[in-house]
């Protein structure tokens, strides 16, 4: 299988503000404003928010910068 199978992509989501919230190191409060907000690359399926951490690392470490 390659690395960029749909296994691996299915392991690169964080699903839930919370979880998003741990990976990115802000308060669940914080990270629910940023994603409403529209400040963090994120979608809403249903009534839960969904992200791909490489995405984050590469949104976060271009913040940085």
């Amino acid at each position: 299988m390659s690395e960029d199978g749909p296994n691996t992509q299915a392991l690169d989501l964080v699903w839930g503000a919370r979880a998003i919230a741990r990976l990115i190191g802000k308060s669940p409060r914080a990270t629910f404003h940023l994603l409403e907000s529209g400040r963090i690359p994120a979608r809403k399926i249903g009534a839960q928010w969904v992200a791909s951490r490489k995405t984050l690392e590469e949104h976060f470490q271009g913040a940085a910068a």
